[in-house]
């Protein structure tokens, strides 16, 4: 799917597919929350509406951000699943963990997931990406 831009700015192009607060929880639900159905979308803290979570799946899906299969374990569920250019997306996500521990108040958890990211991201990032990776490949 071809998103329509409103520039050439490459920061304006990129919030074209992820720039609302939906996309990127959808994608981090993926990729560190282990999430991939619907109904674990629907659980997640932030409480997305069920209209909302419709329409930024299939958007996050035309834009090759997320794929869908059908469920390994149940017919009626669909599995969704990072693709590469949605793992890629990997770093901007750990940058904004960096930021949000060092600017605004978060969990306690967050701050010992920031702490050990400050300690050796680069270790961290590579580790998740080898991870993130490999679960596509084995499907």
């Amino acid at each position: 799917m071809k998103i329509k831009q409103r520039s050439d700015c490459p920061i304006s192009s990129a919030l074209d597919v992820i720039g609302d607060k939906w996309s990127l929880l959808i994608v981090r639900d993926i990729m560190m929350n282990g999430k991939n159905t619907y109904n674990e979308f629907l659980k997640s803290n932030e409480k997305i509406a069920t209209n909302v979570l419709a329409d930024r799946l299939s958007m996050l899906e035309k834009s090759d951000i997320i794929s869908k299969e059908e469920h390994p374990e149940s017919k009626a569920k669909i599995y969704y699943k990072l693709t590469k250019k949605g793992i890629r997306l990997l770093p901007v996500l750990i940058e904004l963990i960096l930021w949000a521990d060092e600017y605004l108040p978060v969990s306690s958890a967050a701050i010992t997931y920031g702490y050990a990211l400050k300690k050796d991201k680069e270790k961290i990032t590579k580790q998740m990406m080898r991870t993130l990776l490999k679960r596509i490949s084995d499907k």
